[in-house]
């Protein structure tokens, strides 16, 4: 009968493993030792892309077949070889005003929040700065979400649409797979303008596209309104948000990575989902597809805030 605990050494830190058998992923057999091979394995790749950000874990302590829950939070018993980030969390759900978050900078930190069973990984669009609060992102985000009655092909073609747009303001778009049904697109951008900017300016560019296209396209966050649609949610770009990292594990029955892919891999597309295996193949015949993403890239244009209508005076009694 296997250990249900063990301890190894990872980068000169001693890393406790729990319950290796414990079945994650109930629909493939896939086990919590699967869950930290896999991210051992593609720590390489995963690590630079979780550099210096906050990180937000999904966690399915029972496997993906019961409820997840969020933490950001580092939790008690974090060893003190784990590297924390005390940032401040308004409108925090659990009423705190900062939290600890967890900064993923090496394998052992990676392999302790898999024996958490912290399979997804989710960070926000900006490093941590030298104070832990300058929150300026180095990243533009759109996540292409498809509504009911919409295929992989409508998704598709709004990716195209927007990477030809994000072009002609200069700006190079990369894809990948959320690992679930979507596709995120992302521009690495300077890190020099605040969040509302960049908010504004992808809200511009999702609202654009809703008037050229209406019949495929909204960039409203209404469910209702998302029938027939893909949904450009350019609300990630808040400071506040995050968005499942590059080479996250995702929280379906069967194990599903976000993968990096190139443009004419999103052009020929039939499917969006790629398993682990998959992912490794990838990796070793092309690399990391994201590296490019690593480098800061240009400001985004300045978007003309709406102007606010002045109130009648009302007449004095």
């Amino acid at each position: 009968m296997p250990a249900e605990r063990q301890t190894e050494t990872i980068d000169g830190h001693e890393v406790s493993l729990s319950k290796p058998d414990k079945v994650m992923y109930p629909d493939a057999g896939y086990t919590k030792a699967d869950v930290v091979g896999y991210y051992r394995r593609i720590a390489p790749i995963i690590l630079p892309h979780l550099r210096d950000r906050p990180v937000t874990r999904i966690r399915y302590p029972n496997g993906t077949g019961t409820r997840p829950f969020y933490e950001k939070n580092a939790p008690a018993g974090t060893p003190d070889w784990v590297r924390l980030a005390t940032l401040s969390t308004p409108g925090s759900s659990k009423g705190r005003d900062t939290a600890d978050f967890p900064v993923v900078e090496d394998t052992a930190t990676l392999v302790w929040l898999a024996n958490l069973a912290a399979l997804e990984l989710h960070t926000t669009q900006w490093m941590i700065g030298d104070d832990g609060e300058t929150r300026r992102p180095d990243r533009l985000v759109a996540d292409l979400d498809p509504g009911e009655h919409t295929g992989i092909e409508d998704c598709v073609e709004v990716a195209l649409l927007l990477r030809e747009r994000l072009a002609s303001d200069g700006l190079t778009a990369y894809a990948k797979s959320s690992g679930k049904k979507g596709l995120h697109i992302c521009c690495p951008i300077s890190g020099e303008q605040s969040d509302g900017d960049v908010s504004a300016y992808a809200k511009a560019l999702a609202k654009e596209l809703e008037v050229e296209r209406p019949e495929l396209v909204t960039a409203n966050m209404l469910k209702k309104e998302r029938d027939g649609k893909i949904f450009i949610d350019w609300s990630q770009n808040n400071a506040a948000k995050t968005t499942v990292a590059p080479y996250s594990l995702r929280g379906l029955g069967v194990p599903t990575v976000s993968a990096p892919m190139t443009w004419d891999e999103v052009e020929a597309v039939r499917e969006l989902r790629f398993t682990p295996d998959e992912v490794f193949e990838r990796v070793d015949e092309g690399g990391d597809l994201w590296e490019p993403m690593l480098e800061r890239g240009p400001k985004v244009p300045e978007v003309e805030a709406p102007k606010r209508r002045k109130r009648a005076a009302r007449p004095r009694s």
